[in-house]
């Protein structure tokens, strides 16, 4: 019986010059994702970093490199709207989003939520050191103090005052191990951008 589900290490690989046998598979990172004008970062892992008392923090090396392609030098911070931390992500993710706010009535409900999203939203530039100033506004939000949490959380990251963090994964993991996981078919809300 067949399936579309790859199955070989040889899956995906890329063919170079021609010849049987040499190829090429893009980096995770570097994988082209369903947006606006090309790829999208890929975020994966926690980091727990400190901040310093004006609210400087070092991006994880791997979140700065997933967005060095992305004409900003550096990441779009915003007020999650479901939980008490931040949601991040480079300038292309908010592309995306904006592509996909294109496809809503101006004025409907899910537009004018959209909408706050950007309002609240700060562009936070690396410095030569790699880390952002976190704005008190957003300190604040995500009541973080001297530490921070950088989390992975595949095209865009999270950043939770570590504690907290904490006990959102133990009920995340409690509430899997209960429910199990499934995973849409390819064809999707997260496959409209491929098609």
């Amino acid at each position: 019986m067949y399936h579309a589900i790859p199955c070989s290490p040889m899956d995906g690989w890329l063919p170079i010059g021609g010849k049987l046998g040499s190829a090429y598979r893009a980096p995770l990172a570097e994988r082209p994702r369903a947006s606006v004008g090309g790829k999208v970062a890929l975020f994966l892992s926690t980091f727990v970093n400190k901040v310093d008392r004006k609210g400087r923090v070092s991006v994880p090396a791997t979140f700065r490199a997933a967005v060095a392609d992305q004409g900003y030098p550096g990441i779009v911070a915003f007020p999650s709207p479901r939980y008490d931390a931040l949601e991040a992500s480079g300038m292309k993710r908010m592309d995306e989003i904006i592509a996909r706010m294109d496809a809503l009535e101006e004025y409907s409900d899910e537009y004018e939520k959209l909408k706050t999203l950007f309002a609240e939203a700060h562009q936070l530039p690396f410095d030569t050191e790699g880390r952002i100033v976190l704005p008190e506004n957003l300190i604040d939000y995500a009541h973080i103090g001297d530490s921070a949490a950088f989390v992975g959380v595949g095209r865009s990251f999270e950043i939770w005052e570590p504690a907290h963090y904490g006990d959102h994964r133990a009920t995340l993991r409690d509430r899997t191990r209960q429910q199990g996981i499934r995973l849409p078919p390819l064809s999707g809300p997260a496959q409209r951008g491929r098609e």
